[in-house]
């Protein structure tokens, strides 16, 4: 084509109950019920993990989502209620199921004080996995010994365990406790090369093969027992106990309708349901998000982790771990599997679908961040070979520096506006002014997506309306969308976790685990 054009994507709709479609989340579980709800209503059974004052905390925010939370009122000078603003009818009645302010299993004994002992550690690895052993033990115990555990827990953790468990978190030296490995990161980093004869140093070793990350090394550590969690700062669910010193909250959090539709969605889809799924899409689609990581920062290039996550138009997910292997590459900076090990993937998420629907995906698109080499793409190929599978290499990227396009008026570009610059390229406004919210979300002049056709055939106008869709549903939110689709968002997030620990086998799991 000889200049670019511009083209707009009807706003993907939502499926709810009985087959009724909006555009927005909360609007149909607020009028219909989620899109899997039954005539009997299904129980909610959760657990939750934390300390005594967690649970008081936890029990007053379960008894509140358990009835009507009307919407904020106006800001000052407006008139109306803001139309993205939705009242919460009570989690029984939004998601048409039996929710109980009292926990199904209760584990209260977390000494808070043992807590605070443990997260000062001097050595951060050390600290940051005793910590995490603390609630990993627990909730193993329980999920051997219980015959019928909890779906999933709420892991309510006190505000220093969030401040002082992430990676770039410092403890001052007058706090800080002495613990018992003396081996320097750097020392225990020769040990893989260079182990000592005894092997007692390699026990000290161990414990940086955990990441400095208290939510990604639990997620990580209870994949292998498939303990699905839903981590909640104690501040979010009752930021009137934590005041400064003028009575001010010491966080600003969003209004209790909008923080029950986000936990409480992410709740039912974590207890076995689904929130809602996309309306009218073809049948026999299947998605695909690559996802890589750096095993080790110090030789990425042999130590890259590759997993796959697989995604169907009713927004289940699974999540398909790879080997290790040389798939970063210095010199593009990029990504790319050799041929094998791509048929091998490919093979498992084709396998997988089958296994779900007794026959192969007549659609298979693979999105990523970077392009696909001739290599993985042949074994991409292979692995649909004697299907009638039509497999097609989807390249989403960020298009911050690309370009930007200004609107007249008062709000900026519409979301689903798409500026087509070839055959098998556009950028995409995944964000913008959105008619059924009556604003624009973001804070700066929304960017695109840059979506590009790199292998297979297909219409550009349907991979752009994928994209879109795929913008929809993040069940963890319940917003009306994220920029990114569901095959990318996360990527990062999946990759994070995978690395997070040791893994004693390769899971092939559902997304909620790593959400």
């Amino acid at each position: 084509m000889s200049r670019p054009k511009l083209v707009y994507i009807d706003e993907p709709r939502l499926e709810f109950r009985y087959g009724q479609e909006l555009e927005y989340s909360r609007d149909g579980l607020y009028l219909y019920g989620p899109v899997d709800a039954v005539q009997n209503p299904r129980p909610i059974r959760y657990g939750f993990i934390g300390t005594k004052i967690g649970l008081e905390r936890f029990s007053r925010w379960a008894t509140e989502v358990s009835s009507f939370i009307s919407a904020p009122p106006p800001r000052r000078g407006a008139k109306l209620i803001e139309p993205h603003h939705v009242p919460f009818p009570g989690f029984s009645e939004a998601f048409h199921s039996v929710w109980s302010a009292t926990p199904s299993y209760v584990i209260d004994d977390i000494d808070e004080n043992d807590l605070h002992r443990r997260i000062h550690i001097a050595n951060r690895h050390e600290a940051i996995k005793a910590v995490v052993d603390v609630y990993v033990e627990r909730l193993i115990d329980v999920q051997r010994r219980d015959e019928d555990p909890p779906s999933f827990w709420y892991v309510v953790i006190p505000e220093f365990i969030y401040e002082l468990g992430r990676p770039q978190s410092v403890v001052p030296k007058s706090e800080r406790v002495a613990g018992k490995v003396l081996l320097r990161e750097r020392d225990a980093l020769k040990l893989t090369t260079q182990p000592t004869l005894f092997g007692d140093a390699e026990e000290e070793a161990e414990v940086y093969k955990y990441e400095k990350n208290f939510r990604r090394q639990l997620k990580s550590r209870l994949l292998d027992h498939k303990v699905v969690t839903q981590l909640v700062r104690e501040s979010t669910l009752a930021p009137g106990d934590f005041l400064k010193a003028n009575g001010q909250p010491k966080r600003q959090v969003e209004d209790p309708a909008t923080l029950a539709w986000k936990l409480c969605s992410g709740s039912y889809y974590k207890s076995g349901g689904r929130p809602w799924q996309i309306a009218s899409m073809r049948p026999g689609v299947c998605y695909v998000g690559l996802v890589y990581k750096k095993q080790t920062e110090e030789d990425a290039s042999r130590h890259s982790v590759c997993a796959a996550q697989m995604f169907l138009s009713d927004g289940e997910g699974v999540v398909f771990r790879g080997a290790l292997g040389p798939w970063f590459h210095p010199d593009t900076k990029q990504y790319h599997l050799d041929s094998a090990s791509a048929t091998r993937l490919a093979g498992t998420v084709l396998a997988e679908y089958k296994r779900k629907h007794g026959r192969e995906p007549a659609e298979l698109f693979i999105h990523a961040k970077s392009s696909f080499n001739d290599d993985e793409w042949s074994g991409f190929e292979a692995a649909c070979e004697g299907t009638n599978t039509n497999v097609v290499g989807v390249q989403i990227a960020d298009a911050w520096d690309h370009l930007k396009l200004f609107r007249s008026g008062e709000y900026p570009v519409i979301r689903g506006t798409a500026m087509v610059t070839s055959k098998n390229s556009a950028f995409l406004w995944t964000s913008g002014f959105v008619p059924r919210l009556g604003t624009y979300m973001g804070p700066d002049t929304p960017n695109p997506m840059q979506v590009s056709i790199r292998r297979g055939e297909v219409e550009l106008e349907t991979v752009l309306r994928d994209v879109l869709a795929l913008s929809k549903i993040n069940f963890n939110t319940c917003l009306f969308n994220d920029r990114s689709p569901v095959t990318i968002r996360f990527a990062d997030a999946i990759g994070d976790i995978l690395v997070a620990a040791p893994q004693n086998h390769e899971p092939m799991l559902p997304f909620k685990f790593y959400i």
